[in-house]
């Protein structure tokens, strides 16, 4: 019987805890550079298993939202270095999730004010997050945006998005990342070319199911290439509508992807179960998505990477998941996003039964410490 508590090995991971900081975007890196805020956040969340990242940019053109944190400069690189150290001094793990928005965008986050790129010229029913600043800096206005009509990226760019994840991962590793996670999920540029609603190309990367997961896993190649497999992660999103997500038939098409996946050796496989932050049981269409099949899909491959669980999750709702009676599928790692904004204690609140925080909705997006590196611990909190 798996316990959340226990000590696990998730490819070259060994972690101590089956509990996993999920990515959360909290826009606090002016510049796209990491910071001592973000040091002391991350710190406070050392008791994860592991820590994932908020999403961070590959490269300018992967931006999608104001204030979001990269990996394609060694000024970055230097910054993530003062992040994973203070992980590391405190007993945790920590990768990156890495990040191209693809049409999730606006020109005012894109080079040269440019039109953000994906699959097709298509604009996503989505907003971004953007800042304005004054000339000495202060923030002068902040909030939600609709996104920019893109432009299709040409079949001879594509190999240069392909060497941007393989640049970051390498970046991450030399800022002392124990690994990556390739962000393809939840309407972002890969996933825009796995879904027939984003993706109208009628060469070799669209059309087919083949052909619309064939950037994925060029990405996929090149990055466990790089830097090993055993230390690289992806998630997936498979019937999750977020920024405007849409297939007609995601089963054969996730399907596919785990028998693509399964003999890279990755370190874990990372499913988001649902709509991202919405109802665990959504499905696209008429037909229910069958999770334990695509976990057999994946292992009957020959996929051993580890299989990590997100969305909506509680204490007990972990357990089931564990012990494979919630979805069918058999969980191994245990994912929570919002609960760790507003408890970074979260690992030891789940063992010990304790209360949670509340969490102030009003500081999630940008902003300083308020609502970010004030969250007490249990050692910290003023007695009942």
């Amino acid at each position: 019987m798996k316990n959340l508590f226990d000590a696990v090995q998730a490819g070259d991971l060994a972690l101590a805890n089956r509990i996993v900081m999920a990515p959360l975007t909290r826009n606090r890196a002016p510049g796209a550079q990491p910071n001592a805020l973000m040091v002391e956040y991350y710190r406070q969340r050392a008791g994860a298993g592991l820590i994932i990242t908020e999403a961070t940019a590959i490269s300018h053109q992967g931006q999608g939202y104001a204030d979001v944190p990269g990996l394609w400069s060694s000024d970055q690189v230097a910054g993530w270095r003062r992040v994973t150290d203070a992980v590391h001094a405190a007993g945790g793990r920590i990768v990156p999730q890495l990040w191209h928005v693809g049409r999730i965008s606006h020109p005012a986050l894109q080079p040269d004010g440019q039109a953000p790129v994906a699959p097709s010229a298509l604009q996503a029913q989505s907003r971004s997050y953007l800042i304005e600043r004054d000339a000495s800096g202060q923030v002068v206005s902040a909030g939600f945006e609709p996104t920019a009509m893109p432009r299709a990226l040409d079949i001879s760019e594509l190999p240069g998005i392909v060497s941007d994840y393989v640049r970051a991962a390498r970046n991450a590793i030399d800022a002392g990342f124990d690994g990556i996670e390739i962000h393809a999920a939840n309407g972002y540029l890969l996933d825009q070319f796995l879904r027939s609603g984003s993706n109208q190309r009628t060469d070799a990367y669209g059309g087919s199911i083949e052909n619309r997961a064939r950037l994925l896993i060029e990405v996929m190649q090149a990055v466990t290439q790089a830097i090993g497999a055993g230390r690289v992660g992806v998630r997936l999103s498979p019937v999750s509508p977020a920024n405007d997500a849409m297939d007609a038939d995601p089963q054969p098409l996730f399907n596919h992807v785990m028998t693509a996946l399964a003999p890279l050796g990755l370190a874990y496989i990372h499913v988001v179960e649902g709509a991202t932050a919405g109802p665990r049981d959504h499905s696209q269409g008429e037909t229910p998505f069958d999770w334990a099949a695509l976990q057999q899909a994946y292992r009957s491959a020959g996929g051993q990477g580890a299989w990590m669980v997100n969305n909506g999750y509680t204490r007990e709702l972990a357990d089931e998941a564990l012990a494979g009676r919630l979805s069918g599928a058999q969980a191994d790692l245990v994912a929570f996003g919002r609960p760790y904004i507003a408890n970074p204690d979260l690992a030891e609140r789940l063992r010990t039964g304790a209360p949670l925080n509340p969490l102030d909705a009003d500081t999630l997006y940008g902003g300083g410490a308020k609502g970010y590196t004030d969250y007490p611990a249990l050692d910290s909190a003023p007695a009942a």
